[in-house]
């Protein structure tokens, strides 16, 4: 439900103000998701299982992709906000 809701965000709310809210807080809680996981107590016990290696792997993708829309909704809400033409 987070990701339908990041994405309603980013393809239907792409050029209002609170599809760049929506983008920031979602890449925000997407770039802590590695953050939260990789420091539990059974974090090495889970990535030496045999799924480990997509978990961790998933986890790295989930988190670039979170900083990359943190990055992007920061420059959106900043042209917005002076008010430049895109």
């Amino acid at each position: 439900m987070i990701f339908v809701v990041w994405l309603l965000g980013t393809l239907l709310l792409a050029e209002r103000r609170t599809g760049n809210v929506i983008m920031l807080v979602g890449g925000l809680f997407a770039a802590a998701i590695p953050v939260l996981h990789m420091s539990g107590a059974h974090y090495p016990m889970i990535a030496k299982s045999s799924g480990g290696f997509f978990f961790v792997w998933t986890l790295i993708a989930i988190g670039i992709t979170g900083a990359f829309s943190v990055i992007l909704a920061v420059r959106a809400l900043w042209l917005l906000r002076s008010g430049k033409p895109r």
